[in-house]
């Protein structure tokens, strides 16, 4: 089973959309990702179970 998936994020800061890779094999965490556009940070909270994302909200960080 892969544990990884690829989502887009919008950023809060820049209004850009990046692609970025998700790692749902610990489950529910939070962290903070850098923009690929404006380098700014995104506070990520991560809404999963092993193998499936079920939401991701990006907050400015």
């Amino acid at each position: 089973m892969t544990y990884l998936v690829e989502t887009e994020i919008g950023c809060p800061w820049c209004g850009e959309y990046f692609q970025t890779t998700i790692d749902t094999s610990q489950g529910d965490y939070t962290t903070i990702e850098d923009c690929a556009v404006c380098c700014r940070p995104i506070a990520l909270t991560i809404t999963c179970e092993p193998g499936e994302l079920t939401d991701v909200q990006a907050e400015r960080g």
